[in-house]
């Protein structure tokens, strides 16, 4: 993949603070399994608050280290449902996997604390059409890009990030879509271009079965990209 100098912001960082790519652990779902994913130390952890998902969450989060951030997963939801599981949860991310508008966005950001991150999700194919991100820039903290599919997400397979050759942005976004310890080459090649990586979210490919995560795969794909970003 070529790199994009346009608009690009080559100083991005991960989450954790260093330079390179952060970790994004979705679709959890069980306490003891939580508690394991959490001492791998990821820079988020999703919990999916869409009914429909396999991977509902309607549990509770054990204490986890401070350092991760707990993704609350919503499709289409109402603003007062989000209030109430970040206050239930204390979550420090929002993540809007719908057909959320700009609008709705902008009463959302203007609710929550100041410190809650919104990240905007896209659907994407080879047809995908970049102008659509432009009125989101404003009320969105990062963008995250999965494969367009049936579901608005969990669909294990990944789109052909080349299209992203066309990121017309700065803003830093999460790359999602079946990505697995296979795609750790295809990682590593986009995370040498200039465009603004910030993390990479996994699931479907670290399951066992929906909801409950394979520790050791894991923590190689994790110790993969930590080397990837020394």
């Amino acid at each position: 993949m070529k790199k994009n100098t346009d608009n690009q912001d080559t100083s991005a960082h991960s989450p954790s603070g260093r330079a390179g790519v952060g970790i994004k652990i979705c679709g959890m779902k069980y306490s003891d399994n939580i508690l394991e994913v959490g001492s791998l130390l990821p820079d988020y952890m999703g919990f999916i608050f869409w009914k429909k998902s396999t991977r509902y969450f309607d549990g509770v989060i054990p204490e986890l280290p401070k350092s991760i951030k707990k993704v609350g997963v919503f499709v289409n939801e109402t603003i007062e449902l989000i209030l109430a599981k970040v206050k239930k949860y204390d979550l420090q991310a929002i993540q809007l996997h719908g057909y959320e508008s700009v609008e709705f966005c902008l009463n959302l950001k203007n609710e929550l604390d100041s410190k809650i991150e919104i990240i905007k999700v896209f659907s994407v194919d080879e047809d995908f059409d970049f102008e659509v991100l432009k009125p989101f820039e404003t009320v969105s903290d990062y963008f995250l890009f999965d494969t367009k599919g049936k579901l608005p997400g969990g669909n294990g397979t990944t789109f052909d990030w080349k299209v992203l050759e066309k990121y017309p942005s700065s803003k830093p976004f999460f790359l999602s879509g079946g990505i697995g310890i296979e795609e750790m080459d295809a990682v590593k090649e986009i995370s040498k271009t200039n465009l603004p990586l910030y993390a990479i979210d996994v699931n479907s490919k670290f399951e066992i079965e929906p909801g409950l995560k394979n520790i050791k795969k894991l923590d190689s794909f994790k110790n993969n990209l930590i080397t990837l970003n020394l």
